[in-house]
């Protein structure tokens, strides 16, 4: 059983950049590929970014494409994602995800585990 804990969010005005981190635990994290995904108010849940085991394959919705990096540290057990040139439409809480795959997917119905979001706010 993985745990999942992200955190980092905040609120931000249009512009300006966050950095959210999503620990792991009770797994062994180089086994799965990471994913950040995201419901904003009123919508459902939608993929932002995932990234393969080892680092090598890395994809981005194109919503955030050019503006957010998501990377992983494995001797850490964590998972990034650096949201720069912020806009009001990406505040949403965002989630991380673990996929069993070591592949990495865009599919949310892929993920097998998920931690409890953490809250980003971008003011115009």
């Amino acid at each position: 059983q993985v745990q999942l804990e992200e955190s980092g969010g905040g609120l931000v005005q249009a512009g300006g950049s966050l950095r959210l981190s999503c620990v792991a635990s009770g797994g062994t994290f180089r086994n799965y590929a990471m994913g950040w995904f995201r419901r904003p108010p009123g919508k459902e849940r939608e993929f932002v970014a995932a990234i393969s085991w080892s680092g090598g394959r890395t994809y981005y919705a194109d919503s955030v494409k050019g503006r957010f990096t998501i990377s992983r540290d494995n001797a850490k057990n964590t998972v990034y994602l650096q949201m720069d040139n912020l806009k009001p439409e990406d505040s949403a809480l965002y989630y991380c995800a673990a996929d069993s795959n070591p592949n990495g997917s865009t599919y949310k119905g892929a993920y097998d585990y998920w931690g409890r979001g953490t809250q980003v706010t971008v003011s115009s």
